[in-house]
């Protein structure tokens, strides 16, 4: 019995044992479990609090209703680029805007066209600038400053210096910036378009009456200079460029529109200049590649194209442009080029460039894009 009670004791310890370990081993277990709970729910609620905070703080994704511009250009790196660059780079579409390019050989013959409704907007150079200052059209971005624009000769035509124009036919399109620096030219050596035989063609007329040797000498601009310099070889001679005038003035190009549409369009006239003042930061880090982009949508040869990257200063970038518009140096380009319209009796009164720039455009695009 002894025995038996012995066993029995043995037992009841046993199973003493055995009863009181499992709640030992289970309650720390059940704790952790709590406390790992409490810790995932408050990582997940603070991880949630941060992804709300983010959410705030980002950007909205902007959304825009599809439109379509009708844009003029001229086929050169001054003229084409900066659209080019925005379709390309896809900025045009980041904006909802559908761009169909149209190619014009002249800044007058791109107005005309707006007038008539056949165009919303034109990339202008130099020349035609005179035509928004008489109320013709508005200018509502900068795109670059020129140096495109030159006076060529043929020296088998006799043709050596600007005072060999004496008498001398010479092809130029009128209103354009390539006839502004051949008045410019002339007026250094106290002669005037009068004492010329000035001979009125389109660019694609005077490469190709340069080239057959019809004309004496020419004022055009690029990419059409480069194709008489190479057609001519040794004969070509460079009389005047845009760098012979750039301590007297500055020569920019711009984008332009009608009253009418500025008026109708608001919306869609900031989102296109938005595109535009992107492309301009784009093309300023990436110009051999605009310029194979260029000379696709004109269909010049690329290394013919390329060459002629020189002939424009494509620093005018979103951070320029902000400066610019806040310490008057934007504005001081366009009373610069007022005032030779004015010199060689293009225009004869001084008009408030604020008539005929619209900067709020400029600005309130570059603010949208740096939100």
């Amino acid at each position: 019995m002894g025995l038996v009670l012995a066993s029995a004791l043995t037992a009841a310890m046993l199973a003493g044992c055995g009863g009181s370990k499992a709640p030992e081993t289970a309650a720390p277990t059940t704790a952790a479990a709590a406390d790992a709970g409490t810790t995932a729910a408050a990582e997940d609620k603070e991880g949630a609090e941060d992804a709300d905070k983010k959410a705030e703080e980002a950007p909205a994704a902007e959304s825009f209703e599809p439109a379509t511009v009708r844009v003029a250009y001229m086929p050169n790196m001054g003229s084409a680029s900066l659209a080019v660059t925005a379709r390309e780079a896809g900025f045009f579409e980041e904006m909802g805007l559908t761009v169909e390019l149209v190619e014009f050989q002249g800044g007058p013959a791109e107005i005309a066209a707006m007038a008539s409704g056949d165009i919303d907007i034109s990339q202008i150079g130099h020349g035609a600038h005179a035509l928004c200052a008489e109320g013709e059209a508005l200018i509502f971005q900068i795109d670059c400053t020129s140096l495109a624009d030159a006076v060529m000769g043929n020296k088998d035509k006799g043709v050596n210096t600007i005072a060999d124009l004496k008498g001398k036919k010479v092809a130029a399109t009128s209103g354009t910036s390539a006839e502004i620096i051949l008045n410019l030219a002339l007026q250094k050596e106290g002669m005037t378009a009068d004492d010329l035989e000035i001979v009125e063609m389109d660019a694609n007329g005077i490469v190709t009456a340069m080239i057959s040797g019809n004309v004496d000498a020419c004022a055009t601009w690029s990419p059409g200079t480069m194709t008489i310099d190479q057609a001519l070889g040794d004969k070509a001679v460079w009389l005047a460029t845009n760098e012979d005038f750039v301590n007297e003035v500055t020569f920019p190009s711009s984008y332009i529109t009608t009253q009418k549409y500025a008026d109708e369009n608001h919306d869609v006239l900031v989102r296109f200049t938005r595109a535009l003042q992107k492309a301009a930061d784009y093309r300023s880090s990436n110009i051999e590649e605009v310029a194979g982009w260029v000379a696709a949508q004109c269909e010049v040869d690329g290394e013919t194209m390329k060459a002629t990257v020189g002939e424009g200063n494509w620093g005018i970038t979103s951070d320029f442009l902000k400066k610019g518009l806040e310490d008057g140096t934007i504005a001081k380009y366009y009373e610069n080029q007022q005032q030779v319209f004015i010199d060689g009796g293009r225009l004869t009164d001084k008009v408030d460039v604020n008539q005929y720039v619209l900067f709020d455009i400029m600005k309130e695009a570059n603010e949208a894009n740096n939100k």
